[in-house]
């Protein structure tokens, strides 16, 4: 209600008429009237300006007044209350309810800060893995793009990572059954606190109708008994920026599901190893696989060299350290935690526990600088020039992590001839196509969170194929600069291991891989366990162009 000629005639007229039809003045507040009734009713004025609000509960005592205020003074009767100080008022059958929205928005608008309350929107690409166990790993992650910016009132949400990992179970009245699980990391790039509990609410009503969806669309699905092959991601597979290995495995948030012929068209080509790859294979285990690595052991056990290699001149600055709790530190992995091809893989797919190594993994550098730390087999008194200068043959491997300072953890492998006609003096001196199709990790990482885990998971990879490679072959060793940041998914799975890495127990195998079945079983190059590093600990390269031998490069 509003009087409109109340400032002429005074607040204190209007006081006085109220107070004769007996209403009492609240003296904490000059502005609020209460009237209570011999039936215990009470009736409330409150004043703002030329603004009343009248509130009751009978209604009665309201028609009295109304009419009382229509005959001292002119006024306009504006119905139920909706907004007043800011505050919004909504009526329904389960009550009143008042909201300071309005308030709050003008007031952040005042200062600058409406920002923080808007609504969020999210631009992601999604990658997909197929592990062994025939589980499938649905990673996100955030990136920019171009035909993709912030929607006009919006702020751009920033998914640090997050997933599902989708697990087959044992089925249940011959019905198949699977368990999702679904973590998200999401920075909402604001306050947020008050949309946290309702933000968890619609990812979990998200996932529920997704799942829900998929399982009613196989139902109904004519096709539903041939169960559709998810094109399989290898890890750190991806478009990559500085190279032409552009692959479609990656796609956009928001797009419908797939068909099933969209599906096995998808699998058929977007396979990122070789037609020999054995990524997508079951492997069996069974009493061949002992026999196989009985073969395996008595194979490396003809092939190795009755005097061991000194390792006490070899040394690199991040230290090794033996123990299960060390920290900062590497060491060498059991090559039974690894699973590679056996003598009879292209008859029966079997793989066998990797067992003993084929190089003496000598040293580790953890190296940074302001730009890509390349051809670290020049830097004075590195493994490499201590192997040559004994006569020794050694592989480089130099993981290159971008970002705005650089960091490069490189292993050395050294070995004490190469022998004529192996798979390794093939790989060591076969051109760059051949060496891209062999160079083979393996990852793992036995300490970290599941996020991690499932990001880097334990597909072995090709590196060549995932990453750009750089070889560079000198008189007595082979240097393999590794461009982890040519690949966007790599990228991304690195920063996100990096934001954690002082937390984490990573292991690496890396082998060549064998094609032909003259070249197996397969053997470990080497393995390493590197735990808990800091990136404090690494060092200046201080690498100089005059010591280095001669060597011819490649990518």
């Amino acid at each position: 209600m509003v009087l409109k000629n109340l400032l002429e005639l005074g607040f204190d007229h209007f006081t006085k008429v109220v107070k004769g039809f007996g209403y009492s003045w609240c003296h904490s507040d000059h502005t609020l009237f209460v009237k209570h009734t011999v039936k215990g009713r009470t009736a409330i004025i409150i004043v703002y300006v030329g603004d009343i609000i009248l509130t009751k509960d009978h209604e009665e005592e309201i028609g009295k007044l109304k009419s009382i205020f229509a005959h001292e003074f002119e006024i306009k009767d504006l119905g139920n209350l909706k907004y007043f100080f800011g505050m919004e008022i909504t009526r329904s059958n389960m009550g009143i309810v008042v909201s300071q929205c309005k308030y709050v928005l003008d007031l952040l608008t005042e200062i600058e800060m409406l920002e923080f309350i808007w609504p969020r929107d999210l631009c992601y690409v999604r990658y997909w893995r197929r592990n062994d166990d025939g589980s499938y790993v649905v990673l996100f992650r955030s990136r920019e793009h171009e035909h993709c910016g912030p929607q006009p009132g919006f702020v751009r949400a920033h998914i640090e990572s997050g997933g599902f990992n989708i697990s087959p179970l044992k089925p249940r009245h011959g019905r198949p059954r699977s368990k999702v699980q679904h973590l998200m990391q999401i920075d909402l790039k604001g306050w947020g606190v008050g949309y946290l509990s309702s933000f968890k609410q619609h990812c979990l009503l998200q996932m529920l109708n997704g799942v829900a969806g998929l399982r009613e669309w196989f139902s109904q699905s004519d096709e539903r008994h041939t169960a559709p092959r998810i094109p399989v991601m290898i890890n750190m597979t991806s478009a990559s920026v500085s190279s032409q290995k552009n692959q479609e495995n990656q796609e956009p948030a928001g797009k419908g599901f797939p068909s099933l012929d969209e599906l096995h068209s998808a699998s058929r080509n977007s396979m990122m190893l070789d037609e020999f790859s054995d990524e997508d294979e079951e492997f069996q285990v069974a009493e061949v696989e002992q026999e196989a690595y009985n073969e395996v052991e008595q194979t490396a056990l003809e092939e190795d060299p009755t005097d061991q290699i000194d390792l006490s001149c070899f040394s690199g600055n991040l230290r090794r350290n033996d123990n299960d709790d060390g920290r900062d530190c590497w060491t060498i992995s059991d090559g039974n935690n690894f699973r590679v091809r056996s003598k009879h893989f292209f008859s029966d797919k079997s793989k066998i526990p990797a067992g003993k190594h084929t190089m003496e993994l000598v040293a580790v550098d953890w190296l940074k600088d302001i730009k890509r730390i390349d051809h670290v087999a020049r830097r004075p008194g590195c493994a490499v020039q201590v192997a040559s200068e004994k006569g020794l043959f050694s592989l480089a491997i130099n993981l290159q992590v971008p970002g705005s300072t650089h960091y490069s953890m490189v292993f050395y492998l050294v070995t004490k001839q190469l022998v004529p006609g192996s798979l390794l003096q093939c790989f060591v001196d076969g051109d760059d196509e051949f060496r891209n199709s062999r160079l083979k990790l393996i990852p793992s990482v036995p300490k970290g969170s599941w996020i991690v885990r499932q990001s880097v998971g334990s597909t072995p990879c090709l590196l060549g194929k995932a990453v750009d490679c750089t070889y560079i072959r000198g008189p007595k060793y082979l240097e393999i600069d590794v461009d982890i940041g040519s690949s966007t998914v790599a990228n991304g799975v690195l920063g996100l291991v990096c934001g954690v890495i002082t937390t984490l127990v990573v292991d690496m195998a890396f082998l060549v891989q064998a094609n032909t079945a003259e070249e197996l079983p397969e053997r470990l190059l080497s393995a390493v366990r590197v735990s808990h590093v800091e990136l404090s600990s690494a060092i200046d390269p201080n690498l100089e162009s005059k010591s280095s031998p001669s060597p011819s490069s490649s990518n």
